[in-house]
């Protein structure tokens, strides 16, 4: 026992793992001596385990390992080598994960499941296609937000998936298909993603978020009032081998806001922006994104048409902008009807396009969220 305490205490690539609860629990309990102390602090390490949603000690190993943020994992993912100290001391300290990962427990004592994965093999596996897992943060979880300061992880993500949504196919192609590009390192555009409320922009970047999860796509979001600070974001993302949308949700705001000009000149072509891994999205329910007000064709500016043209053209700033504009009655009586058939309505043909159409109008317009709305209004009620 205290041999495999010693070996863990030998850990230097992976040196953070011990400082995760379970594994210092872990440690303190192959220290004790073999008494009731000892008994004491086997449960108190299998508590640790359960605590952090864990009910074999194996898996709870593999996942705190394929999160971690190391040297390794960083040269790698830079394209950079790797030196042979470093490799030798990876391959073992796997090896004394492993054995950590498949320890039994004592006679007499239990509480969690057998390991019965690869973890070695698996973890190089994945370091060989960093590009697709990510490390840290980023091979755990798909959405984050940026508070200024740091990356967080959003820990429990819309989970919205393309087959959630329906209408607006060729819209949602052409954004998918710009980010393919972005994801196979092509020439990749910023989006903005405009029309009437309801029509599922902000819902079609976090489903692509969540359909390319898997071929190395993570999000991250940004607030208006954050975008001064969006250069730093932006060079901090660019240094990671995974790809990333910075999501911006609902813009709008006046030219004469201080983070007008830090989008603007981030959309023109700042040195971080043209990072091959990032792409700015953005959504708006206003075209032009700014708020543009009579007063502000007014005065004495000797340039005035050319102040005018600031005002409206931040859009065209953006390499691709799709519109989702609000559906006709056709479409929208489309949509609650395919709804109706996934979900399974029992109410049919006209008695449901009219229940539909009376909804719309209760709402103040049609949309795919009225729709949405509407056939959960039905479900609920049958």
């Amino acid at each position: 026992m205290n041999a495999l305490k010693e070996k863990l205490l030998s850990l230097t690539v992976f040196r953070n793992l011990l400082a995760c609860p379970v594994t210092r629990a872990f440690t303190e309990y192959l220290s004790a001596e073999p008494n009731g102390e000892r008994t004491d602090r086997y449960s108190e390490f299998v508590s640790k385990l359960y605590s952090e949603g864990f009910f074999c000690l194996g898996e709870y190993v593999r996942d705190a390992l394929f999160s971690d943020d190391n040297v390794f994992v960083r040269l790698k993912g830079a394209g950079k080598n790797v030196p042979e100290a470093v490799e030798e001391s990876v391959n073992r300290e796997l090896d004394i994960l492993k054995e950590f990962a498949e320890y039994l427990p004592e006679e007499g004592l239990s509480g969690y499941a057998a390991y019965g994965g690869n973890l070695k093999e698996e973890y190089l596996s994945r370091a060989e296609n960093i590009r697709v897992h990510g490390y840290g943060i980023y091979a755990k979880y798909r959405m984050f937000r940026f508070d200024g300061e740091r990356v967080l992880p959003v820990k429990n993500p819309d989970k919205t998936t393309f087959s959630d949504l329906v209408g607006y196919e060729a819209e949602r192609g052409e954004i998918t298909e710009n980010t393919r590009a972005l994801l196979c390192g092509k020439p990749a555009a910023n989006v903005l993603l405009s029309g009437e409320a309801g029509t599922g922009k902000s819902s079609t970047v976090k489903a692509l978020a969540n359909e390319l999860y898997g071929e190395g796509l993570r999000l991250v979001e940004i607030t208006k009032d954050k975008l001064s600070l969006l250069p730093d974001l932006l060079g901090a993302l660019s240094e990671n081998p995974l790809k990333f949308i910075v999501f911006i949700d609902d813009l709008s705001f006046g030219a004469s806001e201080e983070n007008f000009n830090a989008l603007k000149a981030a959309l023109e072509g700042s040195v971080t922006a043209k990072s091959g891994n990032v792409a700015i999205y953005a959504t708006s329910n206003r075209r032009h994104i700014v708020k543009e007000r009579f007063s502000d064709r007014e005065g004495d500016d000797v340039h005035l048409n050319d102040t005018v043209q600031e005002l409206v053209s931040l859009s065209d700033r953006f390499g691709l902008h799709v519109t989702f504009s609000r559906p006709g009655k056709k479409e929208y009586l489309g949509i609650v009807a395919r709804l109706a058939e996934k979900n399974g309505v029992k109410l049919k043909g006209d008695e449901l396009f009219s229940a539909a159409e009376r909804f719309a109008l209760a709402k103040g317009g049609r949309s795919p969220r009225a729709a949405v709305q509407f056939i959960d209004r039905v479900l609920s009620e049958e």
